[in-house]
């Protein structure tokens, strides 16, 4: 495993995360992504992080298989279908698990992601 390019992925993935959570500042409800222009807009782009957040869990993955299933705490599984769900089926994307997966999973995620980083710094 590169841990180098295991750190890069994650720093990428929570750069994603603090996007999001930026964006969801003006969202209350998962119906306020439907209910304007402007929201339909923030669905999108958080959508695109969504993906960038599933591509960057599936190279992380794919660096090393036995890395994420130590931190069972994320359905890791679930990101990366995530990212399939938008990158081929996005007509598909539900906004309420959207705006569900914004609000309650990401902290966990941003958790256990800080925990991959203090584990492979450790690794030297």
């Amino acid at each position: 495993m590169s841990k180098e390019i295991v750190a890069e992925k994650i720093d990428l993935i929570l750069e994603s995360i603090s996007i999001i959570h930026e964006r969801m500042n003006t969202i209350n409800s998962a119906d306020q992504f439907v209910s304007s222009p402007f929201g339909i807009m923030l669905l999108d782009s958080i959508a695109i992080r969504l993906q960038i957040i599933g591509e960057q869990t599936k190279g992380i993955d794919k660096l090393d298989k036995l890395l994420l299933p130590k931190f069972p705490g994320v359905e890791w599984n679930k990101i990366m279908r995530l990212r399939d769900l938008i990158s081929h089926h996005y007509e598909d994307i539900d906004y309420e698990i959207v705006f569900q997966v914004c609000k309650n999973e990401l902290p966990r995620l941003t958790i256990e992601l800080q925990k991959i980083k203090l584990e492979i710094q450790e690794i030297e």
